[in-house]
Parts: structure tokens; C-alpha cells; sequence
């Protein structure tokens, strides 16, 4: 080992050879640690004692309860303080309450041990160790030191075992003599396990991911993860800077409402943990609560910041290989154009048999498939313009555009077959459906009817079945409005002979009806679907509501379709209103914002030139570039949503980090004692 005198006469033998030559230390700042025990950045030991002294760590580690690292600089900066330093790399390195990090700057001659509140070794002992191996440290002995500690550790935690020991022993010894004594001594210890858990579940819960920690370890995490929600807001509002000036903020407008919403919610977390330091004194599931909360909240800011990135690196693949691009959307727009031309004539066809008001959810799509395709071309001829003025970030955002107007005019036209295909299904049914209405009638009137009930039933029925027939005849026919009708009468005069049929008759209608209803509801849902998602752009939250609601009562009567047939055929006929619903409020909406107008482009990237007005359609401005943009940033459109992926680097299990990643992100510090010790040597 090296020792101080030696120190000294090499450096005067040095200065008399003339090999010495003054120089500055090398300035550390706080790092992260190395895999192993031992991280030796000034270069102060050899290859032998470094593996001498990982393995008496490796030994320290498994027969205590403490893990002791060590990091060699040259000196201490940023900050210069060695306390501050210290905890710093410790919580940068993701320590825990039983992990010790001696520091030891060897140009500055300055040491400190960092430790987090709650380990195993009192603030006194660690100040004891310290003392310890100061004269070692002073003769530039750094294996020495490092020994001595790992040796002063574990004696303290085999002490501690030691005294444990005996303390057993000695119980094991009295519950010989005096039981009662050791019942009254573990009651105790339950009631000091109790109060030391807090509000820490006694059972672990496997769906709840908090239940496996102290009230300690959530209170530390919170504080990690608020801190890094902060920063990656930071680091995703400098990101969206970037981005506004590369696509413009047309573009952009979805991203700047993602980090709003983080902002939002980043602030509902301080205000939680405002609560948590102030002065009023909260309960210990108060405090559990919400430092859960405001982990919960920062995964959520991970959520909204995430599920926008994909579209950020959708882009700039376009701007990447924009030519080539434009040319795929030129190919689209013109394999569009005989589908287009088929549009009015498909209309025309459907309006020659029906009704206006059975194809009012289709009428204007011809209309508005130009309208797409208009827009498809004027965004390739922006695209083109932008590419050939080197505006690489504005053609990106034209091709996109362009690439869903080509899109929806295509699903617009589909929409208008579809519709005719739905109508004809539900013609067929219908008629089958008088038919049946009419063996009913006759049925009726074939069964005893001593209240008369059956005779009105009847008579209402063949009232409903002259307007079904009415509905289902001539060149304005509205298979729909029949079906109503006559599901309305198959109900009634079901009822009524229901009384006069055994169980297996009307259980075996009720399923009859319950497939009718599944089609037709399945019908509308399609319908429904296909109206809000091509004019997703002016549709609000009611439509969408009625629509996911209808859907799922479709669900659940499927499931009940073998099992329970009379709750099925409730389902089925709740998801056909909500269906009808979700249409009329969309289309509510649509009529509200045309009667507003819209005057084109704005202030969009590609000017006011080529906008229609406001007459003709919902407008470019809300329907399309609303739908296409608001689809597109949200996930939809463009292709596929990316889930976020989070990871947690716990050196320990009693220690770990956080990591919330958005458009940047980022780490920080906190969590370790920062108490008063070490010093220099």
C-alpha cells in the first residue's frame, strides 16, 4: 500500500528530475456510476486493487444489510459543494435507502459519504466511519479506505445481527418461564409493524401496482416521477418549437394542444404536492393517495405526450423522400377519378327506388368527394410548389393532406354502395317481416280473445302493415320507416297472442326478431360510423357518444344472444335508438356548422387561394381539414397508434427511478439525505 512518505519523496525526486510540470485537476461533474462497486474516474487504483476491492464489496452486499459504491474524481464540480455532489451522482445512479456512496475527490482532497433517510446506518455512524478512514484517505491509501469502510459496515450490521440474536434467544428463553410475557412482547411488535407500514396494504394486491411498496418508497417515486413530468414537458414545448418552425403551425396546432393538456395536468400534480408540504397535518392515506396520484398523473402526461410523437416522425419521413411521395399521391388521386365518376350515378340509382329521408345520410357524399378531391389537388400542387422551393416541412404536410382527401372522397363513395346494400337487406327483411305479420293476424283471429285484446292487436296491426306496404312500394320506397312500423306491430301482436301460444312459440319469435334487429341495428351502427368518421371534422361528443354506447349494446346482445333472448333483443333494440340517435346529432351538427360558412383555407399553410365557401358542404375549413388533420395528429389516418413504453432502473429494491418520456424528456436529482459529514483530508 502506498503511504504518505512515499507520496512525498516521489514527488521530490520528481521535481529534481525535472519531470514535474505544474498543471490544473481534472474537473467531474456529478456522473452516473459504473456497473460495478467501484468507479474510478481519476485513475488512482490498479487493476489489482480495483478487483480486490469489488469483490470485499461483492462480500459487504451479502452478509449486510447495507451496499457501499464508491466513485474516485479528481475534483468536485457543478456543484463544487461535496455534499451536493455526492447525493447528486447517488440519486442520478438510482440508490436506495440501503445504498452508501463514498465520494472522494483526490486533487481536492475532499470526501462524503451520501446516504438516503431511512437506512440501516445512523447518521452518528456514518460520521464514525468517516472519521475512520480520514488518516487512510490523508496518506493517499485508497484501497485501504475503501476496506476499512466495508470492514466498519459490516461490523456494525453484524452487531446488529448479533444483538438480534440474542434478543431471540433470550425470548425463546422466557416464553419457557412466562408465556404470557412473550404474547404481550409480539403484540407489541404487530402494533410497531402497524404503525411502521402506515398505510401500506398488510397483502399485496396483484392489481394494484402500490401495493408492494412502503408509504417511503411511494412518497420517493412521486417526487421522481413529478420531477421528470416537468422536464419532459420542457424538453416536448422546445421539441414543438422546432416543429412549428420546420411544418408550420397549422401542422402543428394537435401537438400544441398535447402539451397544453400535460401542462394542465402537470399543474393538478403540484397542487397535490402543495397539499402534501404544507402545513396542515394529513392523514397517512391522505398522504398515500395522493403521491399515487401524482404518479398516476405523470404516466399520464406520458400517455398525451407520447401518442403524438409518431406523427412528428410520420412527417419527417415525408419530408425525407417528399418526391417520391407526391408521386405515390399522384397515382392515388388518379386511380380516384373513375370511382368518383361513379358516385352520382350510384346516388342517382338509390334515389330512383327510395326515399330522400332513407338516403339523407348519403346525399351530399358525391358532393363531397369532389370537394376531398379538390382538396387532394390542391395540396399536391402546393406539395409540388413547396418541393421545388426547397420547402421540405410544408410539402410533408401537403402530401399527408393530400394522401387522406384521396381517402375519404374513396370511403364517401363506398359509403353510397354500402348504403344501397344495407337498404335492400333491410327491404328483403321487412317483407319477410309482413309475411309473418300477416300469418300473425290470422293466428289472431283463429285463438280465443275474451277481453278483446287480441281483435285490437290485430286491428293495429293491419293498420301498421297498410304503412309498411305503402313504405315498400312505388319508386320512394323507405325500407326503414317500414321496418319500424312493423317491428312496432310485431311487438303488439306478439304480446296479445302471447297468451294463447305455448313458451317454445314466442321464444322461438323473440329469436326471430332478435336476428332481425342485430341485422338492422348493425345497419345503422355502419351508417353511423361511416357519417361521423367522414365528416369527423364538425361532428361533436354527443353523436360520438350515442354511437360507442349503440355499439356497445350490440356487444352485450350478441352475448346474450344463446343465453338469454328476451335481454339480447332489449340490447339489440337499445343499440338500433342509440344508433338513429348518434345519426341525428351528427347530423345536427353538420347543419349547424354549414349554416356558420367557412371561408376557406385561413391562415392554413397553403393560403386562401382554391378554398370553397361556405355553401355546398360542411366546408374545407372544419369537415375536411379537421377531420383529415385532427385524425391524422390524433393517431388515426396515417398509420397505426404507438403505444408508450415505460422502464424503470432500479439498481436495488430499495431504491429506483423514473423515467417520463415525451418529445425530449429527462432526468433529475432528489431523494438523499444531504446531512452534514465528511470533509477533507
Amino acid at each position: 500500500m502506498k503511504t504518505r512518505w512515499l507520496a512525498l519523496s516521489a514527488a521530490v525526486v520528481a521535481v529534481a528530475a525535472g519531470l514535474v510540470t505544474s498543471g490544473a485537476a481534472s474537473a467531474t461533474d456529478p456522473l452516473t456510476l459504473d456497473s460495478g462497486y467501484v468507479t474510478d474516474a481519476a485513475g488512482v487504483l490498479s487493476t489489482s486493487e480495483k478487483d480486490a476491492v469489488e469483490t470485499r464489496l461483492q462480500e459487504l452486499t451479502e452478509n449486510s444489510p447495507a451496499d457501499l459504491f464508491v466513485v474516485f474524481v479528481d475534483e468536485f464540480t457543478s456543484p463544487s459543494d461535496r455534499v451536493e455532489w455526492a447525493d447528486t451522482t447517488a440519486t442520478r445512479s438510482n440508490l436506495g435507502p440501503d445504498q452508501y456512496l463514498l465520494a472522494i475527490a483526490t486533487d481536492q482532497r475532499s470526501y462524503y459519504i451520501s446516504a438516503a433517510e431511512g437506512g440501516p446506518l445512523s447518521n452518528s455512524r456514518l460520521d464514525d466511519i468517516e472519521q475512520e478512514i480520514q488518516p487512510l484517505l490523508a496518506q493517499d491509501d485508497w484501497d485501504g479506505a475503501i476496506l476499512l469502510a466495508a470492514d466498519e459496515i459490516q461490523g456494525d450490521g453484524g452487531a446488529g445481527a448479533l444483538q438480534a440474536f440474542l434478543v431471540v434467544a433470550g425470548l425463546i428463553a422466557l416464553a419457557l418461564v412466562a408465556w404470557l410475557v412473550i404474547a404481550l412482547v409480539r403484540r407489541s411488535r404487530r402494533a410497531a409493524a402497524i404503525r411502521k407500514r402506515g398505510a401500506m396494504p398488510e397483502h399485496p394486491d396483484p392489481a394494484d401496482p402500490f401495493s408492494t411498496l412502503t408509504d417511503e418508497q411511494v412518497q420517493t417515486k412521486a417526487g421522481s416521477a413529478l420531477v421528470q413530468a416537468d422536464d419532459a414537458i420542457t424538453s416536448s414545448r422546445e421539441e414543438l418549437g422546432f416543429a412549428i418552425a420546420q411544418f408550420g403551425e397549422s401542422a402543428t396546432a394537435e401537438f400544441t394542444t398535447a402539451v397544453d393538456q400535460a401542462k394542465a395536468k402537470l399543474s393538478e400534480a403540484f397542487d397535490l404536492k402543495q397539499k402534501l408540504d404544507d402545513e396542515i397535518e394529513d392523514t397517512v392515506h391522505e398522504q398515500r393517495a395522493w403521491n399515487i396520484r401524482i404518479i398516476r398523473i405523470a404516466d399520464e402526461i406520458d400517455d398525451v405526450l407520447d401518442a403524438n410523437t409518431e406523427a412528428f416522425d410520420s412527417l419527417r419521413k415525408l419530408e425525407q423522400n417528399a418526391p417520391q411521395e407526391l408521386e405515390r399521391v399522384r397515382r392515388e388521386r388518379a386511380a380516384l377519378a373513375p370511382v368518383l365518376a361513379g358516385a352520382a350515378p350510384a346516388l342517382a340509382a338509390l334515389s330512383a327506388t327510395y326515399a330522400g329521408e332513407a338516403l339523407s345520410t348519403v346525399a351530399d357524399n358525391p358532393a363531397q368527394a369532389q370537394e376531398r378531391a379538390g382538396l387532394a389537388d390542391h395540396a399536391i400542387e402546393a406539395a409540388d410548389q413547396a418541393i421545388a422551393a426547397g420547402r421540405t416541412g410544408e410539402a410533408a404536410f401537403a402530401i399527408r393532406t393530400a394522401e387522406q382527401s384521396v381517402a375519404q372522397a374513396t370511403q364517401l363513395v363506398q359509403a353510397i354502395t354500402a348504403l344501397g346494400s344495407d337498404l335492400a337487406a333491410v327491404e328483403t327483411q321487412s317483407r319477410a317481416l309482413v309475411a309473418e305479420l300477416q300469418a300473425d293476424v290470422a293466428a289472431a283471429q283463429q285463438l280465443p280473445d275474451t277481453g278483446g285484446a287480441l281483435s285490437a292487436a290485430a286491428s293495429t296491426t293491419l293498420q301498421y302493415l297498410q304503412a309498411a306496404q305503402a313504405d315498400l312500394s312505388g319508386t320512394a320506397r323507405n325500407p326503414q320507416r317500414a321496418f319500424d312500423a312493423l317491428s312496432a306491430a310485431n311487438a303488439q301482436i306478439d304480446a296479445a297472442i302471447a297468451q294463447g301460444r305455448e313458451a317454445l312459440e314466442r321464444t322461438r319469435r323473440a329469436e326471430q326478431m332478435l336476428e332481425q334487429t342485430l341485422t338492422q341495428a348493425g345497419s345503422e351502427i355502419r351508417t353511423a360510423r361511416e357519417f361521423i368518421e367522414t365528416r369527423r371534422g364538425t361532428v361533436g361528443s354527443t353523436a360520438r357518444t350515442r354511437l360507442s354506447q349503440a355499439d356497445a349494446s350490440l356487444t352485450q346482445a350478441l352475448t346474450l344472444r344463446t343465453t338469454s333472448p328476451d335481454a339480447a333483443l332489449t340490447e339489440a333494440t337499445r343499440a338500433l335508438d342509440l344508433a338513429r340517435q348518434a345519426i341525428s346529432s351528427a347530423s345536427a351538427d353538420v347543419s349547424a356548422y354549414n349554416s356558420r360558412g367557412y371561408d376557406g383555407w385561413g391562415s392554413g399553410p397553403f393560403g386562401n387561394s382554391g378554398g370553397s365557401g361556405s355553401s355546398g358542404g360542411s366546408g374545407l375549413g372544419g369537415d375536411i381539414l379537421g377531420g383529415i388533420i385532427g385524425g391524422l395528429l390524433a393517431g388515426g389516418g396515417g398509420g397505426g397508434s404507438r403505444s408508450s413504453s415505460r422502464s424503470s432502473s432500479w439498481r436495488s429494491s430499495g431504491g429506483g427511478g423514473f423515467r417520463s418520456s415525451g418529445f425530449g424528456g429527462g432526468r433529475s436529482s432528489g431523494g438523499r439525505s444531504g446531512r452534514s459529514g465528511g470533509g477533507r483530508f
